[in-house]
C-alpha cells in the first residue's frame, strides 16, 4: 500500500519481468478499468518487453501478439480488467497482480469480488501468488505505540470503521511499516502526514516552500533535499512486535499471518517533495471539497481519509479532554434546568442526563445502558425509576426519547411502546423523530390515534428534531474550550488501580460522541453524517438532550446565573450585577436627584417545578 508517484508500477513490471525470465508460467495483470490498461499500462509493459535484452528474444510477435494478450517463452500474459468478469475467468495463472484495487468495482456483474475472482485463477498452481498494490481510501484509522519498539504504528481498525478494501487486506497481514532513521539523533520513526509541518497560517505556495518533517523523537527539523535521500537509503521496513536499533537491524518475528502486507507513507517518494505534498493538501482544504482532501490524503501520504466535514468532526481523545473533577451524581452549582435523551433499542435502551446552566453551557450528570427487551413493560418502569429519581433535590425538566422504529432496521424498538411511556407524562416526557434536515430545528405534532386504532384519552406531542441541526451542535459544543459560552463538560470520576473509571465517562462514550462525521453531499449540498464507528447510541443521546435543552431555550439564560441552595423548593437565581452604567447627565432642575442605578431590582425566581408534571400552573410548553 503506497502513496501515488511510489514507483508500484514499476515495481510491478520488475516482478512480471523475473518471472518471465527465471521460471515462466501464466501471468495475469489486472487493472481497474479497461482505459487504464490499453492506455497506461500495456505501453509500459511492451517497453519492458521490447528494451530488456532477456525478454525480448522471447516475445511471439506477430498475429498472436493481442493488446491483452502477450506470449513470453511459451506462456502468456493476460491483460484483463475488473470491468469483464469472464476476462478474470478466462485463463488460470502462477502469478497474478491486481493494481489499483480500491478503484475496482465491488462486485463484478454478480460474480463477486475482484480479487476472488483472481485468486480463483491459481487454483491449479501450488505455487500461486497474487500481489496486490493500490492507494486506500476511506476509513478511519488511529495509532498505537507498540510496546516493544516504541514506534508509531497504525492501529487495526474494526471492520466497520474500515471502507478501503486495500486497508483492510493490509491490516490482516503481517503490517510492515517503512521506517526511517532520524538524521538529528538516529533513532527510527515511520513517517506519516502527522510528522509534516508548515508555518502556521501558511498560503498553500509558503508551506510548499516552507514545509519539513518534525522527528516524533528528538523534535528535530528534517528537510526534504538535505535528508529525505540519506533516510531512505537506510530505511528499514519493522512491523508491530519487531524491534530495530540505530544501525537498521531488525529483530523479532512480525504477527503471524499467510498474507504479507507493507505500507509506505507518500513521504518516501523520490518523485515529489515535502512541500508538493503541502501544497496540495492545503489547496484542497481551501477548496472545501472533501473529495478534494480525501485524493490529497490518500495519493499524497498513502493514507486513509476519514469523512467528517473537513475537520468539523472532533476526534474521541477532544471530548476526553473536556473531563473536570466532578463525578456522576454531582451537581454543579452552574447547573439550572436538566434534561435526558433516551435511545430505544430493541434490548435496552441507552440513556444521557445533561444538566445546563447560562448561555447553553453543560454538565454530563449520568449516562448508561437498561437492559431488557423494550417490547415489555418492565424495563420501561426501571427507565421511569431513574428518571424520577432527584438529583441533589432536582427533577429532570424535560426528556426526549427516540421513537425512530422502522420494522427494517435492525435492532430497534417499538414506536408504541415509546408512545405508551411518553403518555405517562405527557407535559414532561416527549417522544421525538429524527428528520436529516427540516425547516426549524424542532417541530411539534400531535398523534391523535394509538396503533390499536382507537383515540388516546388524551393527545400525545411528538417532536421532529432536525438531527444535522444537533448532531452539529453536540460536534461544536465539544470543539468549544472549557470555560467559555456553552463549552461542553464531563465528569472525570476516579481512576482505579486497574485502570477502570468510577463515577466519569469511559472511552466507549467519548468514541460513541464522536461515531459519525458530517460531510456535504457535493451532488445536492445536502449534509450526510457518516458512521465512523459501529456504536452511536450516545451521540443520539446527547443530541436529544441538547434538543430538549434548546426547547427549554436554556442558551437565553444569562451569562452568571448560578443555582443557590441544594433542594428542589430552595433553588433562587443569583445573576451576576450588570456592568456600570454610565451616570446620567445632571437635570438642571433644582430639588430632582437622578435615580439610584447602584442597586438593581433583584431578579425574580423562576418557579421550580413548572415543567414537571407534580407542580406548576404551565399545562403546557407551546
Amino acid at each position: 500500500m503506497f502513496g501515488a508517484q511510489m514507483g508500484k508500477t514499476d515495481s510491478e513490471l520488475d516482478i512480471v519481468g523475473h518471472r518471465l525470465d527465471q521460471r515462466p508460467a501464466p501471468v495475469l495483470w489486472v487493472a481497474p478499468t479497461k482505459e487504464f490498461l490499453v492506455d497506461q499500462f500495456e505501453p509500459r509493459l511492451m517497453g519492458l518487453l521490447d528494451e530488456a535484452p532477456r525478454l525480448s528474444s522471447k516475445v511471439q510477435r506477430g498475429k498472436r501478439m493481442k493488446k491483452t494478450r502477450k506470449i513470453v517463452a511459451g506462456v502468456p500474459i493476460r491483460l484483463a480488467h475488473a470491468g469483464s468478469s469472464s476476462a478474470l475467468k478466462s485463463d488460470p495463472a502462477a502469478l497474478a497482480i491486481v493494481d489499483e484495487y480500491d478503484e475496482m468495482l465491488a462486485n463484478i456483474k454478480g460474480q463477486g469480488d475482484p480479487l476472488g475472482l483472481v485468486e480463483a485463477r491459481g487454483d491449479t498452481y501450488a505455487d500461486f501468488v497474487t500481489v496486490v498494490t493500490s492507494t486506500p481510501s476511506q476509513g478511519h484509522i488511529e495509532t498505537e505505540i507498540d510496546p516493544v519498539s516504541g514506534l508509531e504504528f497504525w492501529k487495526i481498525a474494526e471492520p466497520e470503521a474500515v471502507q478501503s478494501p486495500i486497508w483492510a487486506l493490509f491490516q490482516s497481514g503481517t503490517r510492515y511499516h517503512w521506517a526511517w532513521p532520524c538524521a538529528q539523533c538516529g533513532d527510527y520513526f515511520i513517517p506519516r502526514f502527522s510528522c509534516l509541518r508548515w508555518p502556521k497560517h501558511a498560503t498553500p505556495s509558503q508551506a510548499r516552500r516552507e514545509a519539513f518533517i518534525e522527528c516524533p523523537h528528538c523534535g528535530g527539523v528534517l528537510e526534504d533535499d538535505k535528508h529525505k535521500t540519506w533516510m531512505n537509503e537506510r530505511g528499514r521496513y519493522v512491523a508491530p512486535g519487531q524491534t530495530i536499533d540505530r544501525f537498521g537491524n531488525v529483530e523479532g518475528a512480525p504477527p503471524d499471518s499467510t498474507t504479507i502486507s507493507f505500507w509506505v507513507s507518500g513521504l518516501a517518494s523520490p518523485f515529489r517533495t515535502w512541500g508538493q505534498r503541502a501544497e496540495r493538501y492545503l489547496s484542497a482544504l481551501a477548496s472545501g471539497d472533501d473529495n478534494e482532501v480525501q485524493t490529497a490524503m490518500n495519493a499524497g501520504f498513502g493514507e486513509c481519509y476519514t469523512l467528517g466535514g473537513l475537520g468539523e468532526t472532533p476526534e474521541w481523545q477532544e471530548v476526553m479532554s473536556k473531563r473536570l473533577p466532578y463525578k456522576i451524581g454531582d451537581l454543579p452549582r452552574e447547573v439550572l434546568r436538566i434534561t435526558a435523551g433516551v435511545d430505544v433499542q430493541k434490548r435496552s435502551l441507552i440513556y444521557v442526563i445533561r444538566g445546563f446552566g447560562a448561555r447553553g453551557s453543560s454538565w454530563l450528570l449520568d449516562f448508561g445502558q437498561i437492559y431488557g427487551p423494550t417490547s415489555e413493560r418492565d424495563v420501561w418502569d426501571e427507565l421511569e425509576t431513574l428518571l424520577l429519581t432527584p438529583i441533589h433535590g432536582r427533577m429532570i425538566d424535560c426528556i426526549f426519547v427516540d421513537s425512530g422504529f422502522r420494522p427494517n432496521k435492525t435492532g430497534a424498538g417499538d414506536e408504541h411502546r415509546v408512545y405508551e411511556f411518553a403518555l405517562r407524562y405527557p407535559r414532561w416526557v416527549f417522544a421525538t423523530k429524527g428528520k436529516d434536515t427540516q425547516s426549524t430545528p424542532l417541530r411539534p405534532s400531535k398523534v391523535e390515534v394509538a396503533h390499536t386504532g382507537k383515540r388516546h384519552k388524551s393527545s400525545l406531542t411528538l417532536i421532529h428534531l432536525d438531527t444535522d441541526y444537533f448532531k452539529s451542535l453536540v460536534h461544536s459544543r465539544v470543539r468549544l474550550e472549557v470555560g467559555r459560552a456553552g463549552s461542553f463538560h464531563l465528569p472525570m470520576g476516579n481512576v482505579e488501580p486497574d485502570g477502570s473509571i468510577f463515577g466519569g465517562v469511559t472511552e466507549d462514550y467519548a468514541r460513541q460522541i464522536v461515531s459519525e462525521g458530517r460531510t456535504v453531499n457535493p451532488a445536492n449540498g445536502k449534509a450526510q453524517w457518516i458512521r465512523r464507528h459501529k456504536d452511536n447510541h450516545f451521540l443520539d443521546c446527547e443530541s436529544m438532550a441538547a434538543a430538549a435543552a434548546y426547547m427549554l431555550r436554556v442558551h437565553t439564560i444569562p451569562e452568571g446565573t448560578v443555582r443557590v441552595g441544594d433542594g428542589a423548593d430552595l433553588v433562587t437565581i443569583e445573576t451576576v450585577q450588570p456592568a456600570p452604567v454610565r451616570p446620567a447627565v445632571e437635570r438642571k432642575e433644582e430639588n430632582q436627584a437622578p435615580p439610584d442605578r447602584s442597586h438593581p431590582p433583584p431578579a425574580q425566581p423562576r418557579r421550580d417545578g413548572w415543567m414537571r408534571p407534580d407542580g406548576g400552573r404551565r399545562k403546557s410548553i407551546w
